[in-house]
């Protein structure tokens, strides 16, 4: 069991924040060369890099049935005796993917003075399946702040 760790600081332009959700990253399993594999998602951390003010950012992970416009990230081996990933992530998502409805797996507001971390209890991880382009995309939205924010997770494969 490997694991690994990406967060949206690895490539491509950080996005703005609306009132609509952008996804900062997605972890997501692809076709490729080897079999498809599964990955569990057990430490995300959020929050924002701009001037903080008393605004609220409202965090989401939800599924996706595909990936929208984004950076390919390379996850790093938290272990550095470990392979490469074969889950695929992409951040800063310019062209949003299509998220699954009524499959949200985290909803959490936070005021934008304040960061926050969840740790999954043991066996409350959250699975990406070994299905072809399906995946969890980290996602932000907020009603008044419009600058950038940042996502790093933890997974393991």
């Amino acid at each position: 069991m490997a694991k690994y760790a990406v967060s949206n600081g690895t490539g491509g332009t950080a996005q703005n924040l609306t009132t609509t959700y952008k996804t900062l990253v997605d972890v997501t399993a692809l076709t490729g060369a080897t079999t498809l594999r599964r990955a569990w998602v057990y430490d995300l951390m959020v929050g924002v890099d701009g001037t903080p003010a008393d605004n609220v950012v409202v965090w989401k992970a939800d599924r996706q049935t595909s990936t929208g416009t984004r950076t390919a990230a390379t996850p790093a081996p938290l272990d550095a005796a470990d392979a490469a990933a074969l889950i695929t992530v992409g951040v800063n998502t310019t062209i949003e993917g299509i998220i699954t409805a009524s499959t949200q797996l985290i909803e959490i507001a936070v005021n934008q003075r304040a960061s926050y971390r969840w740790v999954a209890a043991p066996g409350g991880e959250l699975i990406v399946p070994a299905t072809t382009t399906t995946g969890i995309g980290i996602r932000a939205k907020s009603p008044a702040y419009t600058s950038t924010a940042t996502a790093a997770l933890h997974f393991w494969e």
